[in-house]
């Protein structure tokens, strides 16, 4: 039980015999006097002050800044004392309110080496024997949050080696920016750089920016998607190199099933005339401890054109530790 909720209960515990003394006065003002007439009943809308040590376990809950705790400490709080609920909510608001003014006062003071979120993604394979594979999957990713601002910076390899022959070799470097209008309105652009001489391109070179839009944006729940014109330039594996002009999409979502665990599913398709581009990942995220996370993906691409060696459709599931930092 967290410390807040068992301070919490012992907080009621001591708080009940006001609570009880106010209850029985409420039951003696509603009781028939001697002389045969009633006593008129409290206003409805009188509020009842806060004890004072659910006071102190709301206030230690909102110092602590956790959001669960938070919440478990106002529903408790509210449904113990509900003559006070305006007060409580009060208190949480203005708590917001605080919180919400030295986050803004901090990303305007911060320079632009600040405010980064990074995460690496780590994972592997090696077998021997009747016959030998080695494989290594990993994933850095970093991110920057301002005011309206979103930097993403990511790069990614894939490699396989079975019995001398290479059989994944898959390289992606990408930076986007973000720019929000509102709540649900956004711009963004994408530079990012490929090789995969497997499927037959030695280097892909991808430039994109667009609109975006955000469905759903709760604590459980997002999903937004973007849709904008594109230009690759692509230089094959055997067969010289050509830029074409197209049309990118992508979608977003994430669900947050509970603290700890969290599915989710990222796609981008790029259209060309006669070449198209489909990647999808789906992952599920088991968090581990505070800065680890178990990742559990199937990836899913598909590449077609005249000019590629290979027409592939391929899928691969992963099993990778996530590292926060």
């Amino acid at each position: 039980m967290p410390r807040q909720l068992t301070l919490f209960l012992a907080g009621l515990t001591l708080a009940g015999a006001p609570l009880q003394a106010r209850a029985d006065s409420l039951v003696q003002a509603e009781s028939p006097s001697s002389s045969g007439t009633e006593t008129s009943s409290p206003a409805e809308d009188e509020s009842t002050p806060l004890p004072a040590p659910v006071r102190q376990m709301l206030e230690e809950a909102l110092a602590g800044g956790k959001d669960d705790e938070i919440s478990t400490i106002v529903k408790y709080a509210i449904h113990a004392t509900p003559g006070a609920e305006t007060e409580i909510r009060a208190m949480v608001a203005q708590h917001e309110a605080l919180t919400e003014g030295e986050r803004e006062t901090a990303i305007r003071q911060a320079n632009a080496f600040a405010l980064w979120d990074g995460k690496i993604e780590l994972g592997g394979l090696r077998t021997t024997g009747s016959s030998s594979e080695f494989g290594v999957s990993s994933t850095l990713s970093a991110s920057r949050k301002g005011l309206r601002w979103t930097h993403v910076l990511m790069g990614s390899i894939d490699y396989r080696r079975a019995n001398g022959e290479t059989s994944v070799e898959r390289i992606l470097a990408s930076y986007g920016p973000r720019y929000e209008f509102d709540a649900h309105n956004f711009a963004y652009g994408l530079m990012q750089y490929e090789r995969d001489p497997i499927v037959g391109y030695d280097g892909r070179y991808t430039g994109s920016f667009g609109i975006g839009y955000t469905f759903i944006a709760s604590e459980k729940v997002a999903l937004s998607a973007t849709l904008g014109p594109s230009l690759r330039r692509t230089a094959y594996t055997d067969d010289g190199t050509e830029t074409k002009f197209g049309g990118r999409s992508s979608l977003d979502f994430k669900w947050s099933l509970n603290p700890a665990l969290s599915l989710q599913q990222t796609a981008s398709s790029y259209v060309e005339s006669d070449t198209a581009s489909v990647i999808s990942r789906t992952a599920l995220d088991a968090r581990i401890i505070a800065k680890l996370t178990a990742r559990l993906s199937y990836n899913m691409q598909y590449e077609s054109g005249s000019k590629l060696t290979d027409k592939a459709f391929d899928t691969t599931s992963k099993v990778t530790l996530i590292y926060d930092f």
